[in-house]
């Protein structure tokens, strides 16, 4: 394939968009929660874990402890008993306990709406911040990037970086702010349907004729 220019880049991604938003018009964030304190937990809970089992784990956790101040009280033995099938349990309670602290202490119990109060939370990167501004507040603070936004976003040649905050630039170059947090559900949704990374299946792909990647 020749060099792309940007302006074409830019012009087959939205394309790109397009195509999902048509093909997935229901996506959506596939973690269970009713609101931003439990999208938070359940964000954290996700790293290297499938959203699958952590939907079955978060019913107990969110019963055991409803609110931030009740996880701010909780002894990391019991967190670590309930949260024990997502993976990396010890560090995932740390950081679930800690988060809670920091909302207790700092934000009135309360999940703050900017990035710039997210990150500091332990357990909270620009991934999981992302996330829940998109999520849980409707606000489009940039692209969450995950396992298969940075696969496919590769296997589109919409990106050349592999650091997940490079591909996140240069995704919101390339799709308008309004479909920041959209763009990963679509991308998501697709990695998880189609475009697996063990068999993807390009035949019945409907980026094929958009993906310099799709094999023939």
């Amino acid at each position: 394939m020749p060099r792309e220019s940007k302006q074409a880049r830019a012009a087959r991604a939205r394309d790109v968009l397009a195509t999902l938003k048509a093909t997935f018009p229901d996506a959506h964030c596939e973690l269970d929660h009713q609101n931003p304190y439990q999208l938070l937990v359940a964000t954290i809970l996700s790293a290297q874990c499938t959203d699958v089992r952590v939907n079955l784990v978060t019913p107990a956790v969110f019963a055991r402890y409803p609110s931030p101040e009740a996880l701010a009280a909780a002894s990391l033995a019991e967190v670590e008993e309930l949260i024990r099938s997502t993976g990396f349990f010890r560090n995932k309670a740390k950081s679930l306990v800690g988060m809670a602290r920091g909302l207790v202490a700092d934000h009135g119990g309360e999940v703050p709406h900017t990035m710039a109060e997210l990150r500091p939370l332990p357990g909270v990167g620009r991934k999981t911040a992302n996330v829940v501004l998109g999520n849980a507040f409707g606000i489009n603070e940039g692209v969450t990037v995950d396992t298969h936004v940075k696969r496919i976003a590769a296997l589109l040649k919409l990106t050349r970086e592999t650091d997940p905050e490079k591909v996140e630039r240069d995704l919101m170059a390339l799709i308008p702010r309004e479909d920041w947090t959209l763009v990963s559900h679509l991308l998501i949704w697709h990695g998880r349907r189609t475009c697996i990374a063990r068999r993807p299946r390009c035949s019945e792909c409907v980026l094929a004729g958009l993906c310099p990647s799709a094999s023939a």
